[in-house]
């Protein structure tokens, strides 16, 4: 809602073979002759598993493959949009689905058998937590690389994946199976209702006050033309007052959300991000006897009869 002065917003199985022979003395008379009868088990040879591969032999394979999967998860820190974000969790469901490819049918060396099924089935689950995260990337449920390496460090899968790759490494030297990242805690970071994060085009006498009246904290961005005039921060059942706004036509975003990172700018958790569909405009008049300048409110939450209409912007377009 916005007002001006008033409120407007294998199983092998081995079969033993057993064969009987006898003799039937008989001449055709009748006296019975007693003849001896032997009966004889043969058994077919066994089958010999195949043979493990050399660790030298394993030990290329599994570099190839674990290598790709510990860069590729630490690489999500590095994106800085939603879809940088995106594409940077694929990039890591290929390096784990091309391990999963390249070692699932080995036969590992005898002494790492058992390491290597649990590194094989622990890769397999790291391919659906990604899937899980990307999921939360889309409805915006995680919205930065911070969150959602957080998000997987604290999940079963990845601490499966790091304990498997250390059992496996620990069997030889196998330590590309070892998963180095640390992710750090999930945070929930808020700055105080009225802090200024942005003030570039100052020096007027309109005034706009942010009314937050939701269930998470938020941002307001003025926009003049293309250039960020005044980002506030604003807490939730909360409100802040900007001054010193210059005149002319005011493009209004807002974010919210849980966490803020204030060095990337935006929320880490259950972010949106809006902007009012009408523009503030500000203005200063002067008369014989007075001066007048313009003072907006804008509520972020929705409220009854209100009239200022808001539309989702895509994340990536907002200014920051």
């Amino acid at each position: 809602m916005i007002t001006s002065r008033l409120t407007v917003a294998s199983l092998v199985v081995m079969l033993a073979l057993t064969a009987c022979t006898g003799n039937d003395g008989s001449d055709g008379s009748d006296t019975p002759t007693e003849a001896g009868t032997t009966s004889q088990a043969s058994q077919a040879p066994a089958e010999t598993a195949p043979a493990g591969m050399t660790p030298e032999a394993y030990q290329v394979d599994l570099d190839t493959a674990g290598k790709p999967v510990g860069a590729a998860l630490a690489a999500i820190a590095k994106a800085r949009t939603f879809k940088g974000l995106d594409q940077r969790i694929q990039q890591a469901q290929d390096a784990v689905d091309g391990a999963v490819d390249r070692l699932g049918d080995l036969q590992a060396p005898a002494e790492t058998v058992s390491e290597h099924a649990g590194y094989v089935e622990a890769l397999r689950q790291m391919d659906g937590e990604l899937v899980t995260l990307r999921d939360a990337i889309s409805d915006q449920t995680l919205c930065t690389s911070g969150a959602v390496l957080a998000r997987l460090g604290r999940s079963d899968e990845f601490t499966g994946l790091k304990k498997a790759g250390a059992a496996l490494a620990d069997k030889g030297d196998y330590g590309s199976a070892a998963i180095g990242l640390k992710p750090s805690k999930e945070r929930s970071r808020r700055l105080g209702s009225g802090t200024v994060l942005t003030s570039r085009i100052r020096g007027g006498r309109g005034s706009l006050t942010v009314k937050n009246g939701g269930s998470q904290d938020g941002v307001v961005t003025l926009l003049k033309g293309k250039q960020k005039a005044v980002s506030v921060y604003v807490r939730k059942k909360s409100s802040a007052r900007l001054s010193n706004i210059r005149d002319g036509s005011y493009r209004v975003y807002f974010t919210t959300g849980v966490d803020y990172d204030r060095a990337a700018r935006t929320f880490t958790r259950n972010c949106t991000f809006q902007r009012f569909d009408d523009s503030l405009p500000f203005r200063t008049t002067y008369t014989s006897t007075q001066v007048r300048w313009s003072v907006w409110t804008i509520t972020l939450n929705r409220v009854k009869g209100g009239n200022a209409r808001s539309s989702a912007v895509n994340p990536d377009d907002f200014p920051t």
